[in-house]
């Protein structure tokens, strides 16, 4: 399945005169990301992580420039559109989309625990995404009660009351309960950091719907101004992810965790210190 285009924002100096075009941003969302992207670490746990879509690049692209930067991974795919049901052909192409990416029934019964991670508003992805996957594991037969234990949710929500009463998104949904306890998590950040985000950021990539799913034909980067501002604020937050100020900033917010307490993560900090 053809993915979207994405630079390689690793090595920065193969985008010419790209960088230039767009003007250097503004990174005011900067210290909420790397609190957000800490927590992202120790609440997922000792695992693999999936960015699903596009709204958390950030964070994935913050981490890029980190140690952790080996077990992070970018899922690129929307079910926009998709309220009507899936077609076979649907399911065929993503289920192909997901075993490319190291997500197969197989693949999740082995090796570390997989952690899909997306910004959350009502939980649509997340129920579309794990009815494809249950469905998929009894196909290939694969041991369920293994992989139950293996699958998780990390929701990035907007920040509200912390009361008994707060809208919880994964309680108005059923296969939560399928799931261990703490399989389906949340973070929570501030209004004007989660809109910009989910809903105004200017994307690197473009968005990956169900009319793409099956387009054969290569992807090619886009020029545009949108793309540009994109490409060049990835760019610095994943420079931002390299420098001792974010890394030590990062140890802070992981050391008030309670997974501190958890050889993965220490080790981790002594190798971002």
């Amino acid at each position: 399945m053809n993915r979207p285009y994405r630079w390689d924002l690793v090595r920065p100096d193969q985008l010419g005169t790209l960088l230039e075009r767009a003007g250097k941003p503004a990174l005011w969302f900067l210290d909420d990301l790397i609190e957000c992207a800490a927590k992202v670490i120790a609440r997922a746990g000792d695992a693999e992580l999936y960015f699903v879509g596009r709204s958390a690049d950030s964070v994935y692209d913050l981490l890029s420039g980190t140690p952790w930067r080996e077990r992070i991974h970018r899922l690129p795919l929307s079910f926009a559109g998709t309220g009507d049901g899936l077609a076979d052909s649907d399911v065929d192409s993503l289920r192909a989309h997901l075993a490319s990416a190291g997500l197969s029934p197989y693949d999740l019964a082995r090796g570390r625990p997989k952690v899909f991670v997306d910004l959350v508003y009502t939980g649509g992805t997340f129920t579309e995404l794990y009815g494809l996957l249950r469905e998929w594991i009894e196909d290939e037969r694969e041991a369920w009660s293994i992989i139950r234990g293996r699958l998780r949710f990390l929701g990035i929500t907007i920040r509200e009351d912390t009361s008994p009463s707060a809208f919880r998104w994964q309680q108005t949904f059923d296969w939560p309960a399928e799931l261990p306890a703490n399989a389906v998590r949340n973070i929570s950040l501030e209004w004007p950091v989660w809109n910009y985000l989910g809903n105004t950021q200017p994307k690197l990539t473009s968005s990956f719907p169900r009319p793409r799913w099956s387009d054969e034909n290569g992807s090619a980067p886009e020029h545009s101004g949108e793309r540009l501002k994109g490409l060049a604020e990835a760019v610095e937050i994943v420079q931002a992810g390299r420098s001792k100020a974010t890394r030590d900033l990062l140890v802070r917010h992981l050391r008030r965790e309670p997974a501190m307490a958890e050889s993965w993560l220490r080790t981790l900090v002594t190798r971002l210190r």
